[in-house]
């Protein structure tokens, strides 16, 4: 039984792999990925010392948004309770 599930699942992905190659789509996807490559060379990656301090600034950041949403959010409960 698994021989023929195997021998199945292996004619299916052998059929899918030649279609692929006859349209072309292999060769496309080989030049995308060659190309990205190419592009992230390109790049200029952070140093350690700027990564640690970017990651200090976006902490913070987030802090400090989640202090001012909390206390818009209690500014409102109380006023909708004073209304109510």
């Amino acid at each position: 039984m698994n021989l023929k599930v195997i021998l199945i699942w292996g004619a299916i992905v052998g059929v899918a792999f030649v279609y692929l190659w006859r349209r072309g789509y292999l060769v496309q996807i080989r030049t995308y990925i060659e190309q990205t490559l190419e592009e992230l060379k390109k790049c200029s990656w952070p140093t350690r010392d700027e990564l640690k301090g970017s990651t200090v600034v976006i902490a913070i950041s987030i802090f400090l948004l989640g202090a001012f949403t909390v206390i818009v959010d209690l500014v409102f409960q109380t006023l909708v309770r004073w209304i109510t």
